[in-house]
């Protein structure tokens, strides 16, 4: 006598996404490298062998370990007012990194809310809102955001403001598109015949499935804010001296990039890794969250 084998559950949520993600290797290594940014940023006063506004006049540009000159005190060397390197580079990692999540967060809430509104609420305010945000995409971001910081003044506050401005359109379109798609859903028209109200129709009915291409959006956003940060810092807009943001390193080092090559290379090589980890990973979670997408 046979006996009928119970049918197997599906695999949750959470467990299928994460073995889509897995599969993607550079998205793991973006992962783990973030990991291991946002480690350094909780330790960085633990793990940082100097305080990164500490000067040793003894020690002016002084060259890596492993180069001539060098010194295991000062592993990566100094730079030109005799600061640590090692120090300030980990310590920045906490001002970029800071900036970038602020930078995200606030242009993406109004985002959503903005073009969760205009999806909702066709007509004049639709209307309004996508030619501001049109107008904003025409102009090209950095000198927006440029423009933005010389209005409010020169610091790391205005940069990472100005850089909200900037990036609030694309999530504005996105949130826009999404709930537009989502609005003929039946679900949705389930809801609205139910008596639901505008409020929960619009963010607890529709956007929870708008999410999945906003969480992509921020990933890869956060990448440029860190991009349009440095760029600002190197300008002069950005983090003032001496906080240990990476543009504004790059900045004060533009005078030594033949003299004294580490002051210069050790943020730009801090910029690009982390920038591409945040590629990396945004394209797992594409390709994660996208049914499309899935092999």
């Amino acid at each position: 006598m046979t006996t009928l084998s119970k049918p197997m559950a599906p695999p949750s949520p959470l467990r299928e996404f994460w073995s889509y993600f897995s599969a993607n290797r550079g998205a793991l290594i973006g992962l783990y490298y973030i990991i291991f940014l946002i480690l350094l940023i909780i330790f960085a006063d633990v793990i940082s062998p100097y305080h990164p506004y500490e000067q040793y006049r003894q020690s002016f540009l002084m060259p890596p370990v492993w180069e001539a000159g060098g010194s295991w005190a000062h592993i990566l060397g100094t730079d030109d007012v005799g600061r640590d390197m090692l120090s300030r580079l980990i310590h920045g990692a906490r001002y970029s990194m800071l900036a970038g999540a602020m930078v995200v967060t606030l242009s993406l809430i109004i985002g959503i809310v903005l073009g969760v509104l205009a999806g909702f609420y066709r007509g004049t305010f639709e209307v309004v809102i996508m030619r501001i945000a049109d107008v904003m995409l025409a102009v090209p971001s950095l000198l927006l955001a440029i423009a933005v910081v010389a209005v409010l003044g020169p610091s790391l506050l205005n940069a990472a403001m100005a850089i909200v401005v900037v990036s609030m359109p694309h999530y504005i379109r996105l949130a826009r598109a999404s709930t537009i798609s989502e609005m003929s859903k039946d679900y949705v028209i389930s809801s609205r015949v139910a008596g639901a109200s505008s409020f929960r129709l619009m963010f607890v009915a529709v956007l929870p499935n708008c999410m999945a291409p906003l969480i992509v959006q921020a990933t890869l956003g956060f990448s440029n804010a860190i991009l349009d940060m440095a760029a600002l810092g190197f300008v002069g807009l950005g983090a003032q001296p001496p906080i240990p943001e990476w543009g504004s390193m790059l900045a004060d080092a533009r005078q030594f990039v033949q003299s004294a090559w580490w002051v210069v290379t050790f943020p730009g090589v801090m910029i690009l890794t982390t920038v591409l980890a945040f590629n990396l990973m945004g394209d797992g979670l594409r390709d994660a969250l996208d049914p499309k997408l899935k092999q």
